[in-house]
């Protein structure tokens, strides 16, 4: 963003240099206009949709091997009365 913005490089140009899709290099420059705090999660935040989701699997596996204990306590107790 900084070369197209404070050195006046064209969006295209700086697309070609760098080696991207020149709609890509829009998009995030778009972005980090709107929400400069929030368009490049990769540097340690996220995005709250992207937190939601981390947070929504979590608790699902945590939910799966929950399920899953009676399931084998049942076996092996099924295994001792034999």
């Amino acid at each position: 963003m900084k070369l197209t913005r404070d050195r006046g490089v064209a969006v295209a140009q700086a697309a070609r240099d760098l080696d991207l899709h020149e709609n890509v290099l829009r998009k995030w420059v778009r972005e980090a206009e709107v929400d400069p705090q929030s368009a490049f999660p990769g540097n340690g935040q996220k995005k709250s949709e992207r937190q939601e989701n981390e947070r929504l699997r979590r608790e699902f596996a945590q939910m799966k091997v929950e399920r899953d204990i009676p399931k084998k306590a049942a076996v092996c107790f099924a295994r001792d009365s034999i």
